[in-house]
């Protein structure tokens, strides 16, 4: 979905507090693990948003402790990941939320990239405003009244406009186009991380300050700030094909999995264990919780989510 630089890591652990979300150069940086031949060594894709840390945190404890692996892990944008995929650079992305130009390049033209499976989990990215705000202004939560509150939602980062909160321009959104196309008098503000804007909305919420914000479930925040998604123009197939012209809502979207096609072929227990995982969205938001609020490491909340989840893992490992 969503991410600066940092260096390659022998694990997820290291990328567990992340507060900037940048694009690593995969054409020049790689895991010297990736692709090596008979290692036991996996090298994961894993974005800087913590679900997909969750969802790396345990992948990775099952391949070491039940499997024998080393696993690197490599954090990189989302569009550089399927470069990096293709490249043989990395062997798996577990969370991907729909890059449709890449999987035709990737998966239908060079085929050098494989789909993995459905991760278990729909995606779904929209507009927020704290639930607290929704009760008291019921009708901000339908797009064509939010001008109404613009002036309540200003901040001096908005230029005078209401101030719409994103994460990281590396994300997937169609906001400022949205805004646009809708005549809306807001202006889109980057936090530049998920970590950044999680920060703003925690802030905002403990001093019961109105705002609207881009988020996206699963996720973690729901649970300690209750939001209340506002109604876009539905959305229908096809409606955000041009980005320019975008007028309508996200999808909710299936997240999927991607193995490089070598990997997927000659990857044997691992590719195999990739391929079966897939859990839920509240096995997700159970880990993430621990890794963004609870401040374990991934492996931490990884072991904690395995020693009581034995009949869902066990079936990955078959």
């Amino acid at each position: 979905m969503r991410l600066r630089t940092i260096p390659v890591t022998a694990g997820v652990s290291a990328l567990l507090l992340l507060t900037g979300c940048g694009a690593a150069d995969m054409t020049k940086q790689a895991s010297p693990f990736a692709g090596a031949q008979g290692a036991g060594t996996v090298t994961l894709s894993v974005q800087s948003w913590v679900g997909a840390q969750a969802n790396v945190g345990v992948a990775q404890y099952l391949l070491e402790h039940e499997l024998g692996y080393r696993v690197d892990t490599v954090q990189v944008d989302e569009v550089p990941a399927w470069d990096a995929l293709s490249q043989g650079r990395v062997d798996a992305i577990l969370e991907d939320w729909g890059h449709p130009d890449q999987e035709k390049r990737y998966v239908e033209d060079k085929k050098t990239i494989v789909p993995g499976g459905g991760l278990g989990v729909t995606g779904h990215i929209g507009w927020y405003v704290p639930t607290y705000f929704a009760r008291q202004h019921p009708d901000v939560t339908d797009w064509k009244n939010l001008d109404k509150y613009a002036g309540r939602l200003r901040t001096a980062e908005s230029g005078g406009k209401g101030q719409l909160l994103d994460g990281s321009p590396s994300y997937v959104t169609n906001d400022k186009a949205l805004v646009d196309n809708l005549k809306l008098n807001y202006q889109v503000v980057f936090a530049g991380s998920e970590a950044a804007q999680i920060t703003q909305m925690k802030q905002f919420a403990k001093e019961k300050k109105p705002f609207l914000t881009y988020w996206y479930s699963p996720q973690w925040l729901f649970q300690k700030v209750p939001m209340t998604e506002v109604r876009l123009p539905a959305y229908k197939e096809g409606c955000d094909a041009d980005a320019a012209k975008v007028a309508c809502a996200y999808p909710h979207t299936p997240l999927q999995k991607y193995l490089n096609t070598d990997f997927a072929k000659n990857g044997g227990k691992a590719a195999s264990f990739l391929k079966k995982f897939k859990w839920t969205t509240e096995d997700q938001n159970t880990v993430s919780l621990m890794i963004a609020n609870d401040k374990l490491s991934a492996q931490e909340a990884a072991k904690k989510w395995v020693d009581s989840h034995a009949s869902t893992w066990r079936a990955w490992l078959s």
